[in-house]
């Protein structure tokens, strides 16, 4: 097994950490447009080896994508984090056009590989990856939900003073502020979360959740780099090890929940064949809502995509 991560900074260099001290895969391989940086923190990577006890080895490559052909599951964390007095339009105009080329790049060295989307604004970078890729669209999905049900049950776990191994919870929906926490489907081992926490502080924690991404910005004076990619490691390992789990993730959807031709966070079932199944769960009127309102959200970002004549 093979798993290649394309961006080797803080996120790529995470994920690339967790997956190979899980010690699942031969090879991965770190990929950066800047010179020397992925070679760098793949030696330093592989020096944690004998440390760490793990036999994955490391090896990182400027811009050299024959060194990626026949990975078997692709990570792609490429992209510039919005800056002061940069809009919207112009995060969404540089990305996409490095998320093409870089899924162009992809594809061409590995054309059965399952790609992951960590690039922002996720859910249209998913989109852009897949219009690319040409590829079955089980095969490239995009990593939000499952970052954003850790920061809700890491919250609850805090609010609850409860192990967070303990709490279930689904999430639905475009990555940000949209987002559709769904407290009916959370539960404290096997407990529904709104017998134990009262509606006030429940509400409080949604709203936190959606804001997760900023508040650490806020901290940090940059977007957070651990917990995404934690999430994007698990998601490689659910592929590689073919795990059947059950996670939130960005994915095209074709007549699921009323929606079509549309890119937003649903439950699926990950396997060696990527995504193998979307699950479809019922949905309340008001949870149908903010779902449909979400999914406009992340359409109204897809159509100035379109709208550049990137893709």
């Amino acid at each position: 097994m093979k798993v290649t991560v394309v961006g080797a900074g803080n996120v790529g260099a995470t994920c690339a950490q967790i997956v190979a001290e899980k010690n699942i895969v031969q090879e991965v391989v770190l990929l950066d447009i800047k010179e020397g940086v992925s070679e760098g923190k793949a030696l330093d990577l592989w020096q944690t080896a004998p440390i760490n006890w793990y036999d994955s080895r490391l090896t990182g490559s400027t811009n050299d994508y024959s060194k990626t052909a026949d990975s078997d599951v692709v990570v792609i964390t490429s992209g510039v984090p919005r800056k002061p007095g940069m809009s919207r339009d112009d995060l969404i105009s540089i990305n996409a056009g490095i998320v093409k080329s870089v899924t162009e790049n992809v594809v061409k060295y590995s054309p059965n590989a399952k790609i992951i989307i960590v690039s922002n604004p996720l859910d249209v970078m998913t989109y852009a990856a897949y219009a690319t890729a040409k590829l079955p669209k089980n095969q490239v999905m995009g990593m939000a939900g499952i970052l954003d049900t850790a920061r809700y049950r890491a919250f609850l776990a805090e609010a609850l003073d409860v192990s967070p191994r303990d709490i279930s919870a689904l999430l639905m929906g475009g990555h940000g502020d949209t987002m559709v926490p769904l407290p009916r489907y959370t539960t404290v081992a096997g407990i529904p979360v709104t017998e134990l926490i009262d509606e006030e502080k429940l509400d409080a924690i949604v709203e936190r959740t959606k804001k997760g991404g900023g508040e650490l910005v806020n901290l940090m004076g940059t977007s957070a780099w651990y917990a995404p990619g934690s999430a994007a490691a698990q998601m490689v390992e659910a592929i590689v090890l073919d795990q059947k789990r059950v996670f939130p993730c960005c994915v095209k959807l074709e007549g699921e929940y009323g929606l079509n031709d549309m890119f937003v966070g649903v439950p699926v079932k990950l396997g060696k064949n990527g995504v193998e199944e979307i699950i479809e769960v019922k949905l309340n009127e008001a949870e149908m809502e903010l779902l449909n309102g979400s999914a406009n959200a992340v359409k109204g970002v897809m159509d100035v995509l379109d709208g550049m004549n990137i893709l």
